[in-house]
C-alpha cells in the first residue's frame, strides 16, 4: 500500500511542474492575427455593420404596399323623426387599396441600399484608423524590447567594470569613488529600463482594448516582424482615388445622392387607388347597390411639384460641392504623400549611415578603451564616457527608427484613409 502511495506522489510531483508551466503559458499574437481580431471583434466596427444591416432592412421595407383599408357605416340614412318614402338608408361596407408606382418604390429601395454602402465605407475608414494605431503600438512594443535588450547588455558590461574596480581597490589600483561611480551607472541603467517597460504595458493595454479584450490580459508578440521600408513610387490622383477610404466614401455619397435624385424625379409619376363600396339597404323595398371609384394623384400640379423640384435642385448643388471637395482632397493628399515620402527616405538614409558608420566607430572606440582599461592603462571615467556615447547612440537610433515607423504608418494611413 505504501509503495502505491509513494508511486502516486512521485507521479504527482512529476506532473505538477508541467501543469504549472502550461497554466502560465502566455497567448501569442503576430501582427496579422491582432489585425484580424480587431477586424472581427472591435465594438466600434460592429456598429457600422449594424447600421448597414438596418439600411438593408429599410430598403426591403421600401417596396411594401400600403395595407388595404376597410370600413363600415351608414349611407344616406335619414335623421330620426323624419317622414321617409320607404328608404331608410343603407349599411355601407368599404374596401380601399392604394396601388403605388413600383418604379418609385424600387428607386427608393436602391437609394436606401446605397446608404448601407456609405456605412460600409465609414467602417473601412474607422478600421484604417484602428489598424494604424494597432501597428504603431505593436512596433512601439518591438522597439521597447530592443531598448531593453541594449540596456541589459549594458548592465552586464557595467557589472564587469564594477567587479574590476572592486578587485583593484584593495591593491590601490583604483579609487573608492570609481566603485561608487560604477554602482551609480548600474542603477541609472536599470532605471532606464522602466521607460520601455512602461511603453510595453501601454501598448499591450491599447491592443487588448482594440481587440475587445480585458486591458490587463497578458500576451506576447512576434518580435521578428519588420516594417518594410518605403519604396520610390508615384502618387497619381487616380490611384489615390481608388485606395483612399474617404474618397471612396465620398464617391458612394455622390452615387447615393444621384439615386435619391432619381427617386425624387419619379415623384412626378401619379399614384393610383381604388375604392369599392357595398350598400345593404335598411328597407326591404330597396335594392342592394355598390360603388366603384378609381383615384389618381396629380403631382404635376404647380402647388405640389415645388417640393420635389426644389429638393432635386438642392441635391444637385450638394453633388457639385462634393465633387469639388473630392478634387481638392485628392490634390492635397497627393502633395502630402510626396512630402512625407521624401522625409521618410531622408530619415532612412540617416539611420543607415548611423548603423553602418557611426555605431561601428563608437563600438571600436569603446572596445579599444575597454581593453586598455582591463590592462589598467586607462581610467574608468574615460571608459564610461566612451560607453555612454555608444549607449546613447544606440538608444537614439532606436528612437529614430520608431519615428520612421510612425511616419510610414502615418503615410499608409493617409494613403488608405
Amino acid at each position: 500500500m505504501m509503495c502505491i502511495i509513494k508511486k502516486k506522489l512521485w507521479i504527482a510531483f512529476l506532473v505538477f511542474p508541467f501543469s504549472v508551466s502550461y497554466a502560465q503559458q502566455k497567448e501569442f499574437f503576430n501582427l496579422n492575427e491582432i489585425l484580424q481580431h480587431i477586424d472581427s471583434n472591435n465594438v466600434l466596427l460592429k456598429t457600422y455593420g449594424y447600421r448597414a444591416t438596418a439600411y438593408q432592412y429599410s430598403a426591403e421595407a421600401a417596396t411594401a404596399w400600403m395595407p388595404p383599408m376597410v370600413g363600415v357605416g351608414t349611407f344616406m340614412t335619414p335623421y330620426p323623426f323624419q317622414k321617409t318614402m320607404g328608404n331608410n338608408g343603407d349599411i355601407m361596407f368599404r374596401v380601399e387599396q392604394q396601388f403605388p408606382n413600383m418604379k418609385k418604390l424600387n428607386a427608393k429601395k436602391k437609394y436606401l441600399e446605397s446608404l448601407g454602402t456609405v456605412e460600409n465605407m465609414n467602417r473601412s475608414i474607422s478600421f484604417n484608423d484602428l489598424r494604424a494605431e494597432a501597428r504603431l503600438q505593436y512596433f512601439t512594443w518591438v522597439i521597447a524590447l530592443q531598448k531593453i535588450k541594449v540596456l541589459e547588455d549594458n548592465d552586464r558590461i557595467l557589472q564587469t567594470m564594477k567587479k574590476i574596480e572592486a578587485v583593484r581597490f584593495p591593491f590601490n589600483q583604483s579609487q573608492l569613488s570609481s566603485v561608487y561611480r560604477a554602482e551609480a551607472e548600474i542603477q541609472k541603467n536599470r532605471n532606464m529600463i522602466l521607460m520601455p517597460q512602461g511603453d510595453i504595458e501601454k501598448a499591450k493595454a491599447f491592443l487588448n482594448g482594440m481587440m475587445n479584450r480585458p486591458g490587463n490580459e497578458d500576451f506576447t508578440i512576434d518580435t521578428t516582424v519588420q516594417l518594410s521600408m518605403m519604396p520610390d513610387m508615384a502618387f497619381d490622383t487616380a490611384s489615390i482615388a481608388q485606395q483612399r477610404g474617404d474618397i471612396l466614401k465620398m464617391d458612394a455619397g455622390i452615387q447615393s445622392m444621384k439615386l435619391n435624385i432619381d427617386a425624387m424625379n419619379l415623384e412626378r409619376k401619379p399614384a393610383f387607388s381604388i375604392q369599392f363600396d357595398h350598400m345593404t339597404p335598411l328597407s326591404g323595398m330597396m335594392p342592394y347597390s355598390f360603388s366603384v371609384m378609381g383615384m389618381m394623384t396629380i403631382p404635376i400640379a404647380s402647388w405640389s411639384r415645388k417640393s420635389y423640384q426644389s429638393e432635386i435642385k438642392s441635391m444637385q448643388y450638394n453633388i457639385s460641392a462634393m465633387e469639388s471637395e473630392r478634387t481638392a482632397m485628392l490634390q492635397q493628399t497627393q502633395g502630402m504623400l510626396y512630402g512625407m515620402h521624401a522625409q521618410i527616405m531622408t530619415m532612412e538614409q540617416k539611420i543607415k549611415s548611423i548603423e553602418e558608420k557611426v555605431i561601428p566607430a563608437l563600438q571600436k572606440t569603446f572596445d579599444a578603451s575597454f581593453n586598455s582599461y582591463q590592462e589598467n592603462k586607462l581610467s574608468l571615467t574615460v571608459v564610461l564616457d566612451n560607453w555612454e556615447a555608444l549607449n546613447m547612440m544606440k538608444q537614439d537610433v532606436l528612437d529614430e527608427k520608431l519615428k520612421v515607423i510612425q511616419m510610414i504608418i502615418q503615410h499608409e494611413k493617409e494613403l488608405y484613409q
